[in-house]
């Protein structure tokens, strides 16, 4: 059977999640219609909450073969992805955005865990396995292309109107949805046993906690992504200080472009370099321009800030690589979401945190406060890096 099928596809799906055309105005658009920075970064928020409910039961589903399994799972995401871009397209007013957050969150924890699942199940069945930063990096490079076409067509449409960019956003969630029906299913062994839900999720937590590697990696992870996204929902905001409305775009474009070629590169950088040096650095590196960037802000700093995303591909990689050789087998994909759910109650604690200080003061300073936040995840990675050398 022709596994690599489902490579092509999973490609094709990163792509297609990339192309969303109200990426680079969601902040602006969801404080708009909630009539505050705060409840309008609460979507965000909501979101991931909504995520982080649904990530362990996703994750377990796909697990067992013989409840959902991969195939289905991705499948589920990508309906749930498709309703929610039509409750955010209706937006009448904070409730509908609500909505749209339950389903994306929704979606998300179908994708999350699963899809790495899938695509190291797919390269195992192809015996190209070795080859799982190459690939990685493929399907993220082609989510950050789509990203920076979609960022600057949604910046211009945006100066016409925004419902205009949320309708056609819903368009690439279908095809997310449309292709997922030719994805070849892959039997999972425990799947194909049979089991109890309860001890696989409990022998998957067993897996976390006994392995000092993975937990470093997952708190740096799950403080980085809370502190990182957030600021990266947020930024939008920072350039709108700076730029025209219909610029917005430009500066998420050149952020996706920088992430695309990292993306493309990353598999040659994490072999070269090693996954724990890379994650250190581009944690120092990116911390480093954000600051000046955000102490000094002129019409330049929106280009500045967008250069850390070079790094933030090859970084991903590296973080993905190391959890997927780390986690066992037959709980690869609810480990996969024991880690999404920590992340994403971290992202919905300081996005709300940041939309706040906000309110209180100005974008810019919230962006400061999250960048302190950040130091935690940089010595949470050098605790790694120091543990990794002395294995070494």
């Amino acid at each position: 059977m022709d596994f690599s099928r489902n490579i092509r596809l999973l490609t094709w799906q990163g792509f297609f999640i990339g192309f969303s055309l109200w990426s680079p105005i969601a902040a602006i658009y969801f404080s708009q219609v909630s009539g505050s920075f705060a409840w309008g970064l609460s979507i965000f928020s909501v979101a991931n909450i909504s995520g982080a409910i649904f990530e362990i039961p996703t994750g377990v589903f796909s697990d067992f073969s013989d409840k959902i399994g991969r195939k289905y799972t991705t499948m589920l995401g990508g309906l749930a992805y498709t309703l929610s871009g039509v409750a955010y397209a209706i937006g009448l007013n904070f409730w509908w955005l609500v909505l749209g957050a339950i389903l994306g969150g929704l979606g998300r924890s179908f994708y999350s865990g699963n899809n790495d699942a899938y695509l190291y199940d797919s390269l195992n069945k192809s015996d190209k396995k070795e080859e799982l930063a190459k690939f990685m990096g493929k399907i993220g490079s082609a989510e950050q292309w789509a990203l920076g076409a979609a960022a600057i067509l949604g910046g211009m449409l945006a100066a016409i109107s925004f419902k205009l960019v949320m309708w056609l956003s819903v368009i690439p969630l279908l095809l997310c949805f449309v292709t997922s029906w030719w994805l070849i299913d892959i039997k999972n062994k425990k799947g194909e046993e049979g089991g109890n839900v309860y001890s696989h999720l409990s022998e998957a937590i067993k897996n976390f906690l006994g392995n000092k590697k993975l937990r470093l990696l997952s708190l740096s992870s799950i403080v980085g992504f809370g502190i990182g996204e957030a600021g990266f929902h947020f930024r939008s905001l920072f350039v709108l200080s700076l730029w025209p409305l219909w610029a917005i775009g430009v500066a998420r474009m050149l952020s996706n472009i920088g992430a695309a070629i990292g993306f493309g590169w990353s598999g040659k950088i994490v072999e070269k370099f090693k996954a724990e040096r890379v994650l250190m650095f581009e944690q120092i590196s990116s911390k480093l321009i954000d600051l000046v960037a955000l102490l000094w802000p002129t019409p330049l700093s929106p280009v500045l800030m967008s250069t850390t995303s070079i790094m933030y591909g090859p970084s991903t990689v590296a973080e993905n690589s190391i959890f997927q050789n780390e986690f066992t087998d037959k709980q690869r994909a609810t480990m996969g979401s024991l880690n999404s759910l920590g992340r994403s109650i971290s992202l919905a604690i300081f996005i709300y945190g940041l939309g706040w200080v906000a309110d209180k003061t100005d974008p810019r300073i919230a962006l400061l406060c999250g960048w302190t936040l950040g130091l935690v995840s940089v010595w949470l990675t050098w605790k790694l890096m120091q543990m990794v050398r002395k294995e070494g």
